[in-house]
């Protein structure tokens, strides 16, 4: 009998909170498996230990076959490019048959986790500031934001579904970087539709610095807007549901067909406005984070001369101007590799909206 190890490869974060939930998610995974498949986990960036340090513990262990899945809700760069390149580098090295599973991605159980989430927000909130019917309710649902089109219209898909499953009066869908519209020009217009109540709910895995984002520029606008309601709904964590869903990733790579991943993937086939990005090469773009620590821009607010309360991004926008300033007097890039720009990188309800004007 072959000896099977699972792999589940995380992204990492420069927040230790955000690390030491993935830690948990992973040590609660095993429970849901076959008893004698061996779990192990590592990260892409930031944070120790790295997946190759979980596949090498696989492999002393005497696993010869190797499932691997991305502990990430959508599939965007690091499902389609990182972690493929950095699982396909080890199998070759080491000789070893690994293979590799979908994200989380659109899927009944993840939406019955999404949901979940959001109605403990909408009881508190009945509970505490008074009943209010769903049809009366705005729903704002913000991902984590992408340069790829494929991961954000996911995030509308989930949205859809919330909100044509719970009966929301309405619904939009706002982003937490990369992309438009980022959270605070997303609640401003939501504010502008007339209703009393707006629940925020990040749909995100775990905590750090992105989801203090989320409720940092919720509050800035529930202050503009003093008459709206605006409810922090939680994050997804290790909803029960969530950690089925991940059971299933796994345990499908050796049903009768394992599924495809990536239909609508940018890098295979033409996505409106992504025309260019069919066929780039699949390679890793974050070896050189790879278990570093809290030292890039945006790690840590109390250094930060630019924000007061929490992190608003505003960091990578001035990190990046002095970049492009550097990359025109033709000075070689500090990495070995370059990013296609993101079309609508000046969007104004993208990273842009978060200058101080």
């Amino acid at each position: 009998m072959t000896k099977t190890g699972v792999m589940i490869c995380g992204h990492g974060s420069r927040s230790q909170a955000a690390v030491d939930e993935f830690a948990v998610l992973a040590e609660k995974l095993p429970a849901l498996l076959p008893a004698d498949w061996m779990v192990d986990y590592g990260y892409l960036e930031f944070a120790n230990p790295v997946i190759r340090d979980g596949l090498d513990k696989l492999r002393e262990a005497g696993c010869e076959r190797i499932l691997a899945v991305p502990g990430m809700l959508f599939a965007a760069m690091h499902a389609k490019n990182d972690i493929p390149t950095v699982l396909n580098t080890y199998a070759a090295k080491h000789k070893v048959d690994v293979m590799f599973g979908r994200e989380l991605g659109v899927d009944p159980k993840m939406i019955q986790a999404a949901a979940g989430r959001v109605e403990e927000a909408v009881n508190r909130a009945n509970a505490e500031l008074g009943e209010m019917p769903l049809s009366e309710t705005a729903l704002v649902v913000i991902g984590r934001g992408a340069s790829d089109p494929d991961a954000n219209s996911n995030v509308s898909k989930i949205t859809r579904m919330l909100w044509e499953g719970m009966g929301f009066g309405w619904a939009e869908t706002g982003y937490s970087g990369v992309t438009f519209p980022l959270v605070e020009p997303c609640l401003d217009h939501v504010a502008r539709l007339g209703y009393k109540r707006v629940i925020v709910f990040p749909y995100f895995l775990f905590t750090g610095i992105l989801i203090d984002r989320i409720y940092g520029f919720t509050d800035r606008v529930a202050d503009t807007y003093p008459d709206i309601q605006f409810v922090k709904a939680g994050y997804l964590n290790d909803h029960p549901k969530v950690l089925d869903t991940f059971a299933e990733r796994i345990t499908e790579l050796v049903g009768e067909v394992p599924p495809p991943n990536c239909a609508m993937c940018k890098y295979r086939t033409q996505v409106l406005g992504f025309e260019a990005e069919v066929g780039a090469v699949q390679e890793s773009h974050h070896h050189h984070v790879e278990g570093q620590g809290a030292s890039a821009p945006g790690s840590n607010v109390e250094d930060c001369t630019l924000c007061d309360t929490f992190c608003t991004g505003e960091c990578r926008l001035v990190a990046l101007d002095a970049h492009h300033h550097h990359h025109h007097h033709g000075h070689d890039h500090d990495h070995d590799h370059s990013h296609p720009e993101y079309p609508h990188a000046d969007h104004p309800l993208g990273p842009e909206s978060v200058r101080n004007k």
